[in-house]
Protein backbone atom coordinates (compact mmCIF):
# COMPACT_ATOMS: atom_id res chain seq x y z
CA UNK A 1 0.00 0.00 0.00
CA UNK A 2 0.95 3.63 -0.49
CA UNK A 3 0.35 5.28 2.89
CA UNK A 4 0.50 8.97 3.77
CA UNK A 5 0.79 10.16 7.38
CA UNK A 6 -0.12 13.84 7.83
CA UNK A 7 1.58 15.33 10.87
CA UNK A 8 1.68 18.93 12.21
CA UNK A 9 5.22 18.83 13.59
CA UNK A 10 8.62 18.28 11.92
CA UNK A 11 8.74 14.49 12.47
CA UNK A 12 12.41 14.77 13.48
CA UNK A 13 11.16 16.08 16.83
CA UNK A 14 10.01 12.54 17.57
CA UNK A 15 13.50 11.67 18.82
CA UNK A 16 12.66 13.68 21.95
CA UNK A 17 9.82 11.30 22.68
CA UNK A 18 6.38 11.86 24.03
CA UNK A 19 2.82 11.56 22.87
CA UNK A 20 1.96 12.15 19.25
CA UNK A 21 5.64 12.39 18.24
CA UNK A 22 6.40 8.84 19.32
CA UNK A 23 3.08 7.57 17.97
CA UNK A 24 3.66 8.79 14.41
CA UNK A 25 7.31 7.75 14.35
CA UNK A 26 6.66 4.25 15.61
CA UNK A 27 3.77 3.42 13.32
CA UNK A 28 5.43 5.01 10.27
CA UNK A 29 8.75 3.22 10.60
CA UNK A 30 7.13 -0.14 11.25
CA UNK A 31 4.67 0.25 8.38
CA UNK A 32 7.58 1.21 6.10
CA UNK A 33 9.00 -2.30 6.43
CA UNK A 34 6.10 -3.59 4.31
CA UNK A 35 4.57 -0.53 2.64
CA UNK A 36 5.49 2.70 0.87
CA UNK A 37 5.15 5.31 3.63
CA UNK A 38 5.34 9.10 3.27
CA UNK A 39 4.99 11.63 6.08
CA UNK A 40 3.87 15.17 5.29
CA UNK A 41 5.24 17.29 8.14
CA UNK A 42 6.01 20.95 8.77
CA UNK A 43 9.32 22.77 8.96
CA UNK A 44 9.95 24.96 12.02
CA UNK A 45 12.58 26.94 10.12
CA UNK A 46 15.61 25.15 11.48
CA UNK A 47 18.15 23.29 9.40
CA UNK A 48 15.80 20.49 8.43
CA UNK A 49 15.93 19.31 4.81
CA UNK A 50 12.87 19.77 2.61
CA UNK A 51 12.82 16.02 1.91
CA UNK A 52 14.71 13.10 3.42
CA UNK A 53 14.33 9.39 4.11
CA UNK A 54 14.45 8.34 7.77
CA UNK A 55 14.47 4.60 8.54
CA UNK A 56 12.61 3.86 5.33
CA UNK A 57 10.08 6.68 5.71
CA UNK A 58 10.02 9.51 3.14
CA UNK A 59 9.56 12.77 5.04
CA UNK A 60 8.40 15.93 3.25
CA UNK A 61 8.43 19.19 5.19
CA UNK A 62 6.58 22.41 4.45
CA UNK A 63 6.92 25.94 5.79
CA UNK A 64 4.45 26.69 8.55
CA UNK A 65 2.87 29.42 10.64
CA UNK A 66 2.76 28.21 14.24
CA UNK A 67 2.43 31.00 16.83
CA UNK A 68 2.77 29.60 20.35
CA UNK A 69 3.21 26.18 18.73
CA UNK A 70 -0.40 26.21 17.57
CA UNK A 71 -2.35 26.18 14.29
CA UNK A 72 0.55 24.71 12.24
CA UNK A 73 -0.89 26.38 9.17
CA UNK A 74 1.02 25.56 5.99
CA UNK A 75 -0.23 26.67 2.59
CA UNK A 76 2.58 24.69 0.96
CA UNK A 77 1.27 21.53 2.62
CA UNK A 78 -2.29 22.40 1.60
CA UNK A 79 -1.27 22.61 -2.07
CA UNK A 80 0.66 19.35 -1.83
CA UNK A 81 -2.24 17.48 -0.23
CA UNK A 82 -4.77 18.72 -2.79
CA UNK A 83 -2.69 16.96 -5.47
CA UNK A 84 -1.82 13.88 -3.41
CA UNK A 85 -3.05 10.39 -4.33
CA UNK A 86 -2.56 7.52 -1.88
CA UNK A 87 -4.24 4.28 -0.93
CA UNK A 88 -4.51 5.39 2.71
CA UNK A 89 -4.21 8.84 4.23
CA UNK A 90 -3.87 9.01 8.03
CA UNK A 91 -4.16 12.48 9.59
CA UNK A 92 -3.08 13.30 13.14
CA UNK A 93 -3.91 15.93 15.80
CA UNK A 94 -7.31 17.61 15.91
CA UNK A 95 -6.00 20.97 17.11
CA UNK A 96 -3.88 21.71 14.04
CA UNK A 97 -4.73 22.37 10.40
CA UNK A 98 -2.80 19.46 8.79
CA UNK A 99 -5.21 16.78 10.01
CA UNK A 100 -8.10 18.68 8.47
CA UNK A 101 -6.15 19.27 5.24
CA UNK A 102 -5.78 15.48 4.95
CA UNK A 103 -9.48 15.31 4.01
CA UNK A 104 -8.67 17.14 0.76
CA UNK A 105 -6.50 14.33 -0.64
CA UNK A 106 -7.46 11.75 -3.23
CA UNK A 107 -7.40 8.41 -1.47
CA UNK A 108 -9.16 5.10 -1.07
CA UNK A 109 -9.40 5.46 2.70
CA UNK A 110 -9.11 8.33 5.18
CA UNK A 111 -8.19 7.55 8.78
CA UNK A 112 -7.75 10.21 11.46
CA UNK A 113 -6.24 10.11 14.96
CA UNK A 114 -7.43 13.28 16.76
CA UNK A 115 -5.46 12.78 20.02
CA UNK A 116 -8.34 14.74 21.54
CA UNK A 117 -9.12 15.39 25.19
CA UNK A 118 -11.84 17.96 24.90
CA UNK A 119 -10.31 21.11 26.38
CA UNK A 120 -7.42 23.44 25.75
CA UNK A 121 -4.68 24.09 28.27
CA UNK A 122 -5.09 27.87 28.17
CA UNK A 123 -7.66 30.44 27.00
CA UNK A 124 -5.77 30.57 23.68
CA UNK A 125 -5.91 26.79 23.30
CA UNK A 126 -9.61 26.78 24.15
CA UNK A 127 -10.16 29.35 21.41
CA UNK A 128 -8.46 26.90 19.04
CA UNK A 129 -11.00 24.22 19.89
CA UNK A 130 -13.81 26.62 18.98
CA UNK A 131 -11.98 27.66 15.81
CA UNK A 132 -11.48 24.08 14.66
CA UNK A 133 -15.05 23.00 15.41
CA UNK A 134 -16.36 23.47 11.82
CA UNK A 135 -13.25 21.83 10.37
CA UNK A 136 -13.37 19.08 12.97
CA UNK A 137 -16.98 18.13 12.34
CA UNK A 138 -16.36 17.92 8.60
CA UNK A 139 -13.12 15.95 8.89
CA UNK A 140 -14.55 13.44 11.35
CA UNK A 141 -17.66 13.07 9.19
CA UNK A 142 -15.78 12.29 5.96
CA UNK A 143 -13.19 10.02 7.63
CA UNK A 144 -13.71 6.31 7.07
CA UNK A 145 -12.35 5.48 10.52
CA UNK A 146 -11.44 7.50 13.61
CA UNK A 147 -8.72 6.12 15.87
CA UNK A 148 -8.92 6.97 19.58
CA UNK A 149 -6.02 6.09 21.87
CA UNK A 150 -8.30 5.27 24.83
CA UNK A 151 -11.91 4.50 25.66
CA UNK A 152 -12.02 7.93 27.30
CA UNK A 153 -11.09 9.66 24.05
CA UNK A 154 -13.59 7.53 22.12
CA UNK A 155 -16.35 8.55 24.52
CA UNK A 156 -15.45 12.24 24.14
CA UNK A 157 -15.41 12.07 20.34
CA UNK A 158 -18.74 10.24 20.15
CA UNK A 159 -20.48 12.61 22.58
CA UNK A 160 -19.07 15.93 21.35
CA UNK A 161 -19.31 15.20 17.62
CA UNK A 162 -22.27 12.78 17.67
CA UNK A 163 -20.23 10.06 15.97
CA UNK A 164 -21.49 6.53 15.52
CA UNK A 165 -19.49 4.44 18.03
CA UNK A 166 -18.88 1.82 15.33
CA UNK A 167 -16.88 4.42 13.37
CA UNK A 168 -14.46 5.05 16.25
CA UNK A 169 -11.92 2.39 17.17
CA UNK A 170 -9.93 2.55 20.43
CA UNK A 171 -6.33 1.50 19.78
CA UNK A 172 -3.80 2.57 22.42
CA UNK A 173 -0.27 3.73 21.85
CA UNK A 174 2.33 0.99 22.12
CA UNK A 175 5.60 0.18 23.82
CA UNK A 176 8.70 -1.46 22.37
CA UNK A 177 9.42 -3.99 25.10
CA UNK A 178 12.75 -4.85 23.48
CA UNK A 179 14.06 -1.43 24.49
CA UNK A 180 13.83 -2.41 28.15
CA UNK A 181 15.64 -5.73 27.82
CA UNK A 182 18.88 -5.73 29.77
CA UNK A 183 18.12 -2.50 31.64
CA UNK A 184 18.55 -2.86 35.39
CA UNK A 185 17.79 -0.50 38.22
CA UNK A 186 20.94 1.17 39.48
CA UNK A 187 21.55 1.42 43.21
CA UNK A 188 21.46 4.86 44.78
CA UNK A 189 21.29 6.16 48.31
CA UNK A 190 17.94 7.91 47.92
CA UNK A 191 14.40 7.33 46.70
CA UNK A 192 13.51 8.78 43.31
CA UNK A 193 10.16 10.31 42.35
CA UNK A 194 10.05 10.76 38.57
CA UNK A 195 8.01 13.09 36.35
CA UNK A 196 8.31 13.01 32.55
CA UNK A 197 6.37 15.44 30.38
CA UNK A 198 5.87 19.03 29.40
CA UNK A 199 6.30 21.61 32.14
CA UNK A 200 2.80 23.03 31.95
CA UNK A 201 0.38 23.68 34.79
CA UNK A 202 -2.32 21.30 33.50
CA UNK A 203 0.21 18.45 33.80
CA UNK A 204 0.35 19.02 37.57
CA UNK A 205 4.13 18.99 37.90
CA UNK A 206 3.86 21.95 40.31
CA UNK A 207 2.17 19.66 42.85
CA UNK A 208 5.31 17.53 42.99
CA UNK A 209 7.40 20.50 44.06
CA UNK A 210 4.78 21.44 46.66
CA UNK A 211 4.68 17.91 48.08
CA UNK A 212 8.46 17.46 48.36
CA UNK A 213 8.82 19.07 51.85
CA UNK A 214 6.25 16.56 53.13
CA UNK A 215 8.20 13.55 51.85
CA UNK A 216 11.05 11.78 53.59
CA UNK A 217 14.33 13.71 53.47
CA UNK A 218 15.95 11.05 51.27
CA UNK A 219 13.43 11.54 48.44
CA UNK A 220 14.68 13.26 45.27
CA UNK A 221 12.39 14.61 42.55
CA UNK A 222 13.54 14.05 38.95
CA UNK A 223 11.73 16.31 36.44
CA UNK A 224 12.34 15.40 32.80
CA UNK A 225 10.95 17.85 30.26
CA UNK A 226 10.87 21.49 29.36
CA UNK A 227 8.34 24.28 29.19
CA UNK A 228 7.33 27.69 30.44
CA UNK A 229 6.80 26.47 34.00
CA UNK A 230 10.44 25.65 34.74
CA UNK A 231 11.53 29.03 36.20
CA UNK A 232 8.38 29.07 38.32
CA UNK A 233 9.11 25.57 39.60
CA UNK A 234 12.70 26.51 40.42
CA UNK A 235 11.57 29.63 42.27
CA UNK A 236 9.00 27.71 44.30
CA UNK A 237 11.50 24.95 45.15
CA UNK A 238 13.90 27.61 46.38
CA UNK A 239 11.16 29.17 48.54
CA UNK A 240 10.39 25.75 50.03
CA UNK A 241 14.10 25.07 50.59
CA UNK A 242 14.02 21.89 48.49
CA UNK A 243 15.82 23.04 45.34
CA UNK A 244 18.73 20.76 46.22
CA UNK A 245 16.38 17.78 46.03
CA UNK A 246 15.01 18.65 42.57
CA UNK A 247 16.90 17.58 39.43
CA UNK A 248 15.83 19.02 36.07
CA UNK A 249 16.67 17.24 32.80
CA UNK A 250 15.68 17.81 29.19
CA UNK A 251 16.52 16.54 25.70
CA UNK A 252 17.70 13.19 27.04
CA UNK A 253 18.68 10.47 24.60
CA UNK A 254 16.27 7.58 24.30
CA UNK A 255 18.59 5.34 26.32
CA UNK A 256 18.96 7.95 29.08
CA UNK A 257 15.20 8.39 29.31
CA UNK A 258 14.52 4.67 29.56
CA UNK A 259 17.14 4.35 32.31
CA UNK A 260 15.35 7.14 34.21
CA UNK A 261 12.14 5.10 34.08
CA UNK A 262 13.96 1.99 35.32
CA UNK A 263 15.83 3.78 38.13
CA UNK A 264 12.79 5.56 39.57
CA UNK A 265 11.08 4.25 42.69
CA UNK A 266 7.75 5.76 41.64
CA UNK A 267 6.52 7.69 38.60
CA UNK A 268 3.90 10.39 39.26
CA UNK A 269 1.67 12.15 36.72
CA UNK A 270 -0.86 14.41 38.51
CA UNK A 271 -2.27 15.65 35.19
CA UNK A 272 -5.81 16.92 34.77
CA UNK A 273 -6.21 16.01 31.09
CA UNK A 274 -4.74 13.08 29.16
CA UNK A 275 -6.02 11.13 26.17
CA UNK A 276 -3.68 8.22 27.04
CA UNK A 277 -0.13 8.85 28.46
CA UNK A 278 2.80 7.06 26.94
CA UNK A 279 4.90 8.08 29.93
CA UNK A 280 2.73 5.92 32.20
CA UNK A 281 2.93 3.01 29.75
CA UNK A 282 6.72 3.20 29.55
CA UNK A 283 7.12 3.58 33.30
CA UNK A 284 5.07 0.44 33.88
CA UNK A 285 7.00 -1.36 31.14
CA UNK A 286 10.18 -0.41 33.01
CA UNK A 287 8.81 -2.11 36.13
CA UNK A 288 8.19 1.14 38.02
CA UNK A 289 4.86 1.70 39.84
CA UNK A 290 2.85 4.81 39.01
CA UNK A 291 0.60 7.35 40.68
CA UNK A 292 -1.83 9.23 38.43
CA UNK A 293 -4.78 11.53 38.77
CA UNK A 294 -8.13 9.75 38.83
CA UNK A 295 -9.33 11.83 35.88
CA UNK A 296 -9.61 11.69 32.07
CA UNK A 297 -7.97 8.66 30.41
CA UNK A 298 -5.59 8.22 33.35
CA UNK A 299 -8.43 6.54 35.23
CA UNK A 300 -8.07 3.57 32.86
CA UNK A 301 -4.55 2.88 34.21
CA UNK A 302 -5.53 2.64 37.88
CA UNK A 303 -5.62 -0.90 39.25
CA UNK A 304 -4.46 -0.42 42.86
CA UNK A 305 -1.61 -2.84 42.27
CA UNK A 306 0.69 -1.33 39.64
CA UNK A 307 -0.88 2.09 39.24
CA UNK A 308 -2.52 4.10 42.02
CA UNK A 309 -5.00 6.96 41.79
CA UNK A 310 -5.20 10.34 43.50
CA UNK A 311 -8.33 12.49 43.32
CA UNK A 312 -8.37 15.86 41.58
CA UNK A 313 -8.13 18.59 42.87
CA UNK A 314 -4.91 17.31 44.40
CA UNK A 315 -4.68 17.15 48.18
CA UNK A 316 -0.97 17.61 48.96
CA UNK A 317 -1.17 15.67 52.22
CA UNK A 318 -2.87 12.69 50.56
CA UNK A 319 -0.38 12.79 47.68
CA UNK A 320 2.57 12.80 50.10
CA UNK A 321 1.21 9.79 51.98
CA UNK A 322 0.63 7.84 48.75
CA UNK A 323 4.08 8.65 47.33
CA UNK A 324 5.79 7.57 50.55
CA UNK A 325 3.85 4.29 50.56
CA UNK A 326 4.42 3.43 46.90
CA UNK A 327 8.07 4.55 46.78
CA UNK A 328 8.94 2.15 49.60
CA UNK A 329 7.56 -0.88 47.77
CA UNK A 330 10.34 -3.34 47.05
CA UNK A 331 8.47 -5.53 44.59
CA UNK A 332 9.03 -4.55 40.96
CA UNK A 333 6.37 -5.00 38.29
CA UNK A 334 6.66 -8.09 36.11
CA UNK A 335 6.82 -6.75 32.56
CA UNK A 336 5.65 -9.93 30.87
CA UNK A 337 2.37 -9.82 32.80
CA UNK A 338 1.82 -6.16 31.95
CA UNK A 339 2.47 -6.89 28.29
CA UNK A 340 -0.59 -9.10 28.14
CA UNK A 341 -2.84 -7.29 30.62
CA UNK A 342 -2.19 -3.58 30.19
CA UNK A 343 0.16 -2.62 27.39
CA UNK A 344 0.51 -3.63 23.76
CA UNK A 345 3.72 -3.83 21.77
CA UNK A 346 4.04 -1.45 18.82
CA UNK A 347 4.12 -4.50 16.57
CA UNK A 348 0.58 -5.41 17.63
CA UNK A 349 -0.62 -1.81 17.26
CA UNK A 350 0.64 -1.65 13.67
CA UNK A 351 -1.04 -4.96 12.84
CA UNK A 352 -4.36 -3.51 14.05
CA UNK A 353 -3.84 -0.38 11.97
CA UNK A 354 -3.03 -2.45 8.90
CA UNK A 355 -6.31 -4.32 9.26
CA UNK A 356 -8.18 -1.01 9.39
CA UNK A 357 -6.27 0.33 6.39
CA UNK A 358 -7.21 -2.76 4.36
CA UNK A 359 -10.91 -2.97 5.35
Amino acid sequence: MEILQVFPHSYTETIRGGGIFEYVRNISERLAKKHDVTVCATNPGRDFPRCEVINGVRVERFRRLAPSRAYFLSFEMLLRLRKAEFDVVHGHCYQAFPMHFSALTKRKKLVVSPHFHGVGHSSFRNSLIRLFRPFGERTLKVADKVIAVSEYEKSLLCSQFRLDPSKVVAIPCGVDFREFEGLKKRKHGFRSVLYVGRLHDYKGVQFLVEVLPKLDDNVVLDIVGKGVLRPILEKRARELDVLGRVRFCQDLSRGELLQKFVDADVFVLPSRYEAYSMAVAESLAAGTPCIVTDASALTEWIDGKHCFGIEYPIDIGALAQLINEVAKRKERIKRTKLKTEKIKDWKDIVEELERIYKE
